[in-house]
């Protein structure tokens, strides 16, 4: 076979898209729910993170001590071992995708790839994480994990469908972004995952410091992409298909409509941030995102749609641009990864 340009792939096998560099964003020091400088982690995320590794402690200790009196069974040994579970857990879902996933590259996927690079230029990260392409069989969906020093994002096929350059790519980058946010944020840490071994038994305690992480790379896929927000949530309410028919303000209203008991029992319960719920986070900067009781009142209006970046500024770092309204606030699992989408 005669030499070919890696850029546009091997003879015969149809036009491929180019690959461009990595467009590296403008950093900004000031930290908040803006998407103008660096994202913010989610003001309950740290106390409820503390709270979970002291029960966790707490917990390899009574073991340990059960260990010694003779007293063994499947909780206890499950705990003793947990340092084991967890590296064995990581490494062998980190093989997965290196022996069964496309790997992004500048010839395999090369928008992907680059979205990534660019991402992790945005957060400062000084290394940017490997990213593999997953079959999803339909399913939507996308995580975030590591082993040893490597860190990676894995994105299931079916978001190229939707996210792709003859689609939505913003909605890819804010995808993306929130899951390179994870590793930013530090959630995917052997250490930090070894402390949350006991989340899977404190329900309540557990889901919320797993929606605190959520809603904290919400707010990295914002800074990153904020014009894909309202598409990435669209095609987790409607599908990959339907997702131009879901109307992003009408379901986001919903969150302060919708009350009762069940309402709150079903948040309470769950691993991710309601959509509903989500969908108003993302909307109305000007907070957090709620994570035990419905939002109330009518947020600012659009919030999400903005100009990715600000324009150049003299003087002090603001929390925006020269034009801001105050719409933007500042504010100061168990599993082997922190996947995008609920399961």
């Amino acid at each position: 076979m005669t030499g070919w340009d890696p850029r546009q792939g091997p003879p015969g096998w149809g036009p491929q898209q180019p690959f461009s560099p990595p467009v590296i964003p403008p950093y900004q020091p000031t930290t908040g729910l803006s998407p103008w400088g660096r994202p913010a982690r989610h003001s309950w995320e740290i106390a409820l993170l503390v709270v979970v590794i002291m029960a966790t402690v707490l917990a390899y200790l009574f073991a340990l001590l059960f260990l010694l009196f003779g007293l063994m069974n499947y909780v206890v040994l499950g705990l003793v071992l947990a340092p084991i579970l967890v590296w064995f857990g990581r490494g062998t879902t980190y093989s997965t995708q290196r022996l069964n996933a496309v790997k992004m590259s500048p010839t395999q996927f090369p928008e992907g790839y680059r979205m990534v690079a660019e991402a992790a230029a945005r957060f400062g990260m000084a290394t940017v994480p490997d990213a593999y392409v997953v079959l999803g069989n339909g399913q939507i969906n996308a995580f975030a994990s590591g082993h040893g020093f490597r860190r990676y994002v894995a994105v299931y096929s079916d978001l190229f469908e939707v996210g792709g350059q003859a689609r939505d790519p913003d909605a890819l980058a804010f995808i993306i972004g929130h899951e390179v946010g994870h590793i930013a944020a530090g959630h995917v840490s052997y250490w930090r995952q070894l402390g949350m071994f006991l989340v899977p038994f404190l329900p309540l305690l557990g889901n919320a410091l797993i929606r605190s992480q959520e809603y904290t790379a919400d707010n990295h896929g914002l800074c990153n992409r904020p014009d894909g927000a309202r598409g990435a949530m669209q095609t987790l309410a409607g599908g990959k298909y339907l997702n131009s028919l879901v109307g992003f303000d009408e379901m986001a209203d919903r969150a302060c409509q919708e009350k009762g008991f069940f309402i709150w029992i079903v948040n309470a319960m769950s691993s991710h941030p309601v959509l509903t719920w989500r969908m108003w986070a993302l909307r109305d900067r000007s907070r957090h995102g709620n994570m035990f009781w419905r939002p109330g009142g009518p947020p600012p209006r659009p919030a999400v749609a903005a100009p990715p970046y600000p324009p150049p500024v003299t003087g002090p770092p603001q929390a925006g641009p020269p034009t801001d309204t105050g719409r933007y606030g500042p504010s100061g699992y168990g599993e082997y990864y922190s996947s995008y989408l609920p399961r």
